[in-house]
């Protein structure tokens, strides 16, 4: 187990074995989000991607919320992001990057929902690939609440997650939901006991990981994420058959394909920081 961060930080990153673990650092103020905060978890998944011995991430927060939301100690500038878009005169909303970021990212991310997330809180939350939560968490989009509208590419994501009419009633009234509610429209995955909370995640991660290919995956979570934008399963189909035929002449196939016909667990080879398809990225039409 090995960690880099000041105990201090707002976040704190620690590795165990081949998980990376993130966890949001400000419980005396409800882990309140912060452009500074997300800053440094892009620059934690940055280095967690290139770490190959690195099969996942969990995101979690420090005390008894995961996060309670934008810290709003500034007023209404916390809503403004820092950047500027190319060509435009409006600044680009913080929690957004923090989003594509993870949308990108080329590992598993699970969040582990210990406690009540609220407007970025909940929406940073979209972009992970399951998302397990404490009897005790709640969850609440309230930008509309606030005067704004959803942050985080979260028009995207949650219709995507729990269905058009669900994400607008859910942000119309901006009312908090309950883990039994949130796990009744798949907001998330599982409800698990507060106590070892955080261990039985990291168990579930692992078991998750154990016996696929790190390449493989960060194919598999790619195509998946960006097909949801596709109008028909043509580019999908285009898309598989290309790396497929890459993949199935690689070491990590002869890997699968040996250790399957020996019984007995693979040692997949292939690495995510040097051994990706040649068409990846690819640019879709």
């Amino acid at each position: 187990m090995t960690s880099r961060s000041d105990k201090e930080d707002p976040v704190l990153l620690e590795k165990r074995n081949s998980i990376g673990l993130i966890r949001l650092n400000r419980p005396d103020k409800l882990n309140a989000f912060t452009k500074k905060m997300g800053d440094i978890i892009i620059s934690m998944l940055d280095e967690l991607e290139k770490d190959d011995s690195i099969h996942s991430v969990i995101i979690t927060g420090n005390g008894r919320a995961f996060c309670a939301g934008a810290d709003l100690s500034s007023g209404v500038d916390a809503f403004r992001g820092a950047d500027k878009h190319k060509g435009s005169s409006a600044s680009k909303d913080f929690g957004g990057v923090l989003t594509l970021r993870m949308y990108s990212f080329l590992k598993p991310i699970i969040v582990a929902c210990n406690g009540p997330a609220v407007g970025i809180g909940a929406t940073m939350q979209l972009p992970a690939d399951i998302r397990i939560a404490t009897q005790n968490a709640k969850f609440g989009f309230v930008f509309l609440n606030r005067g704004i509208v959803n942050d985080a590419c979260s028009s995207w994501f949650l219709p995507k997650i729990v269905g058009v009419s669900k994400a607008l009633e859910l942000c119309y009234s901006g009312r908090i939901i309950t883990a039994e509610e949130a796990l009744e429209i798949n907001l998330i995955s599982y409800i698990f006991e507060e106590q070892n909370f955080i261990e039985q995640v990291i168990d579930l991660t692992e078991t998750l990981v154990a016996k696929s290919a790190p390449v493989s995956i960060a194919m598999s979570r790619q195509l998946i994420w960006s097909g949801l934008g596709d109008n028909d399963p043509n580019q999908s189909h285009e898309l598989e058959s290309i790396i497929i035929n890459e993949r199935a002449q690689s070491a990590d196939a002869l890997e699968g394909v040996n250790s399957f016909l020996e019984k007995r667990s693979p040692e997949f080879p292939g690495k995510v920081s040097s051994d990706l398809p040649s068409c990846y990225p690819w640019k879709k039409d």
